[in-house]
């Protein structure tokens, strides 16, 4: 708003002057970085218990780091699957270990352990079906 005077020739602007703010009629909505911890779990841990019948690529332990170890007719996966070999009951065994006298597990575990003390491992084992009067008919191979 201008004021033109006559008597000076200039331009008046007036004394008080008027100064609107506007503020925000909304908050400002922040954004969320913790947008983890929805997935479902890996279910680790042992598929087949002791005494279970198990077939040849059955699943018997699904684990992280090595828990259980594999023993007779078992194999592990890059992933430390433990997987049957056999057909055959499942059997879990623990078995003392003696590490190897000059190996990085002797310097770390045995030195802390107390004098007499002894380590075991788990194993699963398939114990095999004995197959008596299975035969294979001639048309069939």
């Amino acid at each position: 708003m201008c004021v033109f005077s006559f008597n000076s020739g200039f331009l008046a602007f007036p004394q008080s002057a008027v100064i609107v703010v506007r503020c925000a009629s909304k908050k400002a909505g922040g954004s969320s970085k913790n947008l983890g911890g929805k997935s479902p779990g890996r279910r680790y841990g042992w598929k087949k218990g002791d005494g279970d019948f198990v077939r040849i690529g059955n699943i018997l332990a699904t684990q992280r780091l090595i828990r259980w170890h594999p023993g007779a007719n078992v194999t592990i996966g890059r992933n430390n699957t433990l997987v049957a070999l056999e057909d055959g009951i499942v059997r879990y065994t623990k078995e003392i270990y003696v590490p190897p006298p000059r190996s990085l597990e002797t310097m770390k575990v045995i030195s802390r352990l107390p004098k007499g003390a002894l380590l075991y491992k788990t194993f699963i084992n398939v114990v095999p079906n004995k197959q008596e009067g299975c035969f294979k008919l001639v048309e069939m191979l």
